[in-house]
């Protein structure tokens, strides 16, 4: 019998007592149920029963979302419960039920979110990253400073020719990594063989002539593990260095089948996680989510960035990237923080200031390349110009005024 535990933090909100409420979550989660039970003797308590580490008191709060009418302001606090790991064991899905799953259901929250996972050694058994940062950076040969990627546009509707086209124009422009857009999986009119076979020639031809082996991750997710491995299979056999997974469309378990088996840097998109994170009371915080992950293999993580085009605040993009960052059970197990969404030179200086002054991310532009009034070239450029500025500690007007493509960019998103 083991004495570790895994504990949870749950931010926990309700009309009543929070203590109450998460003693009672600890018991409906483990030994316990609505009434006493003959078999819950002290003997089963001890070796499998949660437990309430802490509670830690928050200000009361009206839950928004909520009809202005509903009862409140309602109590709010953030409890640690501890799991005997000899209760849950090593394994995802099992964590995902016994501390989660049956969570929300309990009657009296107004609002639960699982804050974190605090992990123990036990569970450095999961694989993690096969390439990480240090891996990323061989395989783009990119050895200082951020990697500059961009993405196919538009998202969807071109054919394999001519997405060879734009990776043709993007090689060109000096990137170091190309993404097929999270949509773009196995579509009818360009089907996943079809475009690594017009695409993968292009980036050949590119490192031959240049001795720059740009990397391009094609999407090959899919909910039958099968038919994911044979995609990956097609892309790792024509020299393809990495995929785009929609981690939260294959699951847990289509991750780990994926990640024992693969030879492709995994770029991780996690479209979907707006869905458990979005209403602030309720869901989960990127923190306990992206741990998961990177157990699982992510090497790659997307996480947004300063001023994007979507909902998340800044705030939660810089904590997002601190989460990343952060080692679980070691540096190894840090994947490639991935800095998107609406991205162009003009939040470089902001991104590496607030992110503690690191160049060890992937900066991916989308719109921001493509879009350039002076094309797409000029847009790399632009985006590597403001990086400079970023690290020589020059503000990005100071940076344009002699420098054509970044002062072009200011003048059309500034």
């Amino acid at each position: 019998m083991t004495d570790e535990f895994i504990r949870v933090t749950y931010r926990i909100e309700c009309p009543d007592s929070v203590e109450a409420m998460a003693a009672k979550i600890a018991s409906d989660q483990s030994t316990g149920t609505f009434t006493e039970l003959p078999g819950e003797t002290d003997a089963v308590r001890r070796r499998c029963a949660a437990r309430v580490e802490s509670v830690t008191p928050l200000p009361p709060a009206q839950t928004p979302g909520f009809p202005s009418d509903a009862p409140g302001p309602f109590n709010r606090g953030d409890a640690v419960i501890a799991y005997p790991l000899e209760a849950i064991g090593t394994d995802i899905a099992a964590l995902m039920t016994v501390t989660v799953g049956g969570v929300y259901a309990a009657r009296g929250l107004t609002g639960v979110r699982v804050m974190d996972f605090d992990l123990p050694q036990a569970w450095a058994c999961h694989p993690g990253p096969q390439f990480g940062i240090a891996g990323s950076r061989r395989l783009m040969g990119v050895t200082e400073g951020p990697m500059i990627a961009s993405i196919i546009k538009p998202s969807l509707g071109l054919t394999p020719e001519d997405t060879a086209q734009v990776v043709a124009e993007l090689c060109e422009a000096g990137v170091d990594f190309i993404k097929d857009d999270e949509k773009m999986m196995n579509p009818g009119y360009a089907p996943l063989k079809a475009r690594v076979d017009a695409i993968m020639p292009v980036i050949e031809a590119h490192a031959h002539k240049t001795g720059k082996r740009v990397m391009y991750a094609f999407g090959i997710s899919s909910a039958d593990p099968d038919q994911m491995m044979q995609a990956h299979d097609y892309v790792a056999d024509r020299g393809g260095q990495a995929a785009v997974i929609n981690i939260n469309s294959i699951g847990p378990g289509g991750m780990s089948f994926l990640r024992k088996r693969s030879r492709l840097c995994l770029h991780a998109h996690r479209n979907g996680w707006d869905i458990l994170t979005r209403h602030p009371a309720l869901g989960m915080e990127f923190r306990a989510y992206q741990k998961l992950w990177r157990l699982m293999g992510v090497d790659q993580f997307q996480i947004n960035g300063i001023a994007a085009k979507y909902w998340e605040p800044d705030e939660s993009f810089v904590r997002s990237f601190h989460d990343v960052m952060t080692p679980i059970f070691s540096e190894a197990d840090r994947p490639l923080p991935v800095v998107c969404s609406g991205q162009w030179g003009g939040q470089a200086v902001e991104t590496y200031q607030r992110t503690g002054q690191t160049l060890d991310l992937m900066y991916l532009g989308g719109g921001g390349i493509h879009g350039h009034p002076m094309g797409a070239a000029a847009g790399v450029r632009a985006i590597r110009q403001a990086w400079q500025a970023a690290a020589e500690s020059e503000t990005l007007a100071d940076k344009g005024a002699h420098s054509p493509e970044l002062r072009a960019a200011l003048e059309r998103w500034g």
